[in-house]
């Protein structure tokens, strides 16, 4: 009688607590977490799919070869309005400057999502969702500044905590909005054999 299969590990190639978070929803716990240290400043003229798009590549490019034998996921969030990135907001200032613009307009959130297999073979996606924020008063923006929901958050705010308030419409991937496109990173990886 033959030995059962071993499950092939998964390799999560991001620092994200929301990734494991949103991977955990659908019953996958990563087997590590290895998360690459890149500089994501935006190439001069790139465009925010771009970005997305190779950050989530770069991530991979740079975990990958350390787990041979293990389907490693990378993904990355850009959150634009029009051409213009709005940064993972670090400070209040870059907060406010977040919400300020995000007010009473639509924006999309670009989710870049890479993954390989163990023989090597790689797959690359790019999802685009649309937000719409209501018109925010200035009380509302400084106490949801002030409640620090927005810490390490593309575009300076989390949609699963308190600016849920102020999102009016969504097209596409929430999950994709919280930092990883469930349906696509599910199909991604068993379409490559990974169970």
């Amino acid at each position: 009688m033959a030995a059962p299969s071993r499950r092939a590990r998964l390799v999560l190639a991001s620092a994200s607590p929301r990734r494991r978070e949103l991977l955990a929803q659908i019953g996958w716990q990563p087997d590590a977490v290895d998360a690459a240290d890149l500089d994501e400043t935006p190439l001069k003229r790139e465009l925010p799919a771009d970005l997305a798009f190779r950050l989530a590549d770069a991530k991979l490019d740079a975990i990958a070869p350390k787990h041979p034998d293990a389907f490693v996921l990378a993904a990355d969030t850009v959150v634009a309005l029009g051409r213009r990135m709005l940064p993972k907001a670090e400070t209040e200032a870059d907060a406010l400057e977040c919400l300020t613009s995000l007010s009473g307009r639509r924006h999309r959130v670009i989710g870049g999502i890479a993954v390989r297999a163990p023989d090597g073979t790689k797959r690359r996606r790019l999802i685009t969702t649309v937000v719409a924020f209501k018109r925010l008063t200035d009380a509302e923006i400084a106490a949801y500044v002030a409640a620090g929901d927005w810490r390490g958050k593309a575009g300076g705010y989390a949609i699963q905590g308190g600016a849920a308030a102020y999102i009016t419409q969504i097209r596409g991937s929430y999950s994709n909005v919280v930092g990883l496109g469930l349906a696509e990173t599910y199909a991604m990886l068993t379409g490559l054999g990974f169970r």
